[in-house]
């Protein structure tokens, strides 16, 4: 009898941990796939958080996001201040897709 308790309450508990686990999992749902791309800045208002970038000639200009954990450096590899952004500054950046969007890791001003 006590045996049959132990062996539910041990059940009780894998459910409800692999429960938690799957929860969590989604909510953080951040995808760590680095996708590297280049483009001309056609937007950037210092203090905001986005940026719009237009990667090919004509295409439209896409939203990216960026973080206080977002790298900004100059084409030396040197860091730079977000506020040194312009547009029809030409970048080069990675970024990643998280559920809300896209979100910068690096930007690299380039010279023309």
């Amino acid at each position: 009898m006590k045996q049959n308790r132990l062996i539910r309450l041990l059940a009780a508990g894998a459910v409800s941990a692999i429960a938690l686990t799957t929860a969590f999992a989604q909510d953080s749902a951040i995808s760590t796939n680095a996708i590297t791309g280049a483009g001309t800045i056609t937007a950037y208002t210092p203090g905001s958080n986005t940026i719009s970038l237009r990667t090919k000639t004509g295409s439209q200009p896409v939203n990216y996001r960026y973080t206080s954990s977002t790298r900004f450096v100059d084409s030396a590899g040197k860091t730079a201040l977000p506020s040194t952004l312009k547009p029809d500054m030409l970048v080069k950046f990675t970024y990643v897709k998280e559920r809300d969007g896209m979100v910068i890791r690096t930007i690299t001003l380039t010279s023309r």
